[in-house]
């Protein structure tokens, strides 16, 4: 880094940040044990009703018919087409579980005596008990994967600390979806594997960064030439978070009720994802005291050419 550049000290600010870090983990941890996830229908089970109207179908005007009649968790998407309605509905102890669809298409028919039943489906919790299992070790392979890839690219310690940055990224963002009782389905999780790759990403470039520092300087503190590693992608760290907030942003307000969980989930993951990229990975690479020696190339050895 020349002279002239500006070089702010993110440094100063890694222990408390670091214990902010921790402090967030286990408060997420707390919450995930104590109040859990509100788990939408595809983990929870439910009834599935599709409609088909022969006039455009106002989606507000249906999930305020269906909140009157007690079932304000309904899930209301268009179907193909703007005449035809997806309604999603989880278990009611006071219906019974083969009757909700029917029960549910009369609420709708009495506001539209026109529509037309097409579909009823009942999902049984089984079936979301296998998803929540599955998707839960998806989710754990690809960390296991990521933390493989850095590992061969970088060295142990890079490996270590990227992935307790990507957990760290994970379980913060469910923590707030546990607190706030945000609905959790699969296209959350989906948003949250998102996250992992978005996560990774920054975190590869800021290492990339600090290896060729270690290597190139002749500073020998490891503080200042990961503080100058930082300052030298902060420009590009920015840029990429604010364009892909832009886009999340704009989901999140236009996107409709379908986009809304997912964008809720990455709008928080990117700002947590920025966040551990240079403080949480760096506070690692620190706890497990980083140095030159661990990025030196080792020499070929000559060979010796007398028979």
């Amino acid at each position: 880094m020349s002279k002239e550049e500006k070089n702010i000290n993110f440094m100063a600010a890694r222990k408390p940040l670091g214990m902010l870090s921790i402090a967030l983990v286990v408060i997420s941890v707390i919450l995930l044990v104590t109040r859990g996830l509100n788990l939408g229908l595809d983990f929870t089970g439910g009834t599935t009703i599709v409609v088909k109207s022969p006039v455009d179908v106002e989606l507000s005007q249906t999930r305020a018919d269906l909140t009157k009649a007690g079932f304000g968790d309904a899930v209301v998407q268009h179907y193909g087409s703007p005449k035809e309605v997806n309604i999603r509905v989880a278990p009611k102890d006071s219906v019974d579980a083969d009757k909700i669809g029917y029960v549910v298409f009369d609420v709708l028919k009495a506001g539209n005596g026109d529509l037309e039943l097409l579909k009823v489906e009942f999902v049984g919790p089984q079936v979301g008990d296998e998803l929540r299992d599955e998707s839960g070790t998806a989710m754990l392979l690809a960390l296991g994967l990521m933390m493989l890839y850095v590992w061969f690219r970088f060295s142990n310690k890079f490996g270590v600390a990227t992935v307790v940055a990507l957990f760290h990224d994970v379980i913060v963002v469910l923590g707030l979806f546990s607190l706030l009782q945000w609905p959790f389905d699969l296209t959350v999780l989906a948003a949250v594997l998102a996250l992992i790759g978005y996560s990774l990403n920054d975190s590869i470039v800021v290492a990339d960064r600090i290896r060729d520092e270690f290597r190139n300087t002749r500073e020998t503190d490891p503080v200042a030439i990961i503080n100058g590693a930082v300052n030298q992608t902060m420009t590009r760290t920015i840029n990429t978070s604010l364009t892909t907030l832009l886009v999340l942003v704009a989901l999140f307000f236009f996107g409709g009720e379908v986009m809304k969980a997912f964008s809720e989930a990455l709008i928080v993951g990117v700002l947590v994802g920025t966040y551990s990229s240079i403080y949480v990975v760096t506070n690692i690479l620190f706890m497990m005291k980083v140095d030159k020696e661990d990025f030196l190339i080792p020499e070929p050895e000559e060979l010796d050419e007398t028979p």
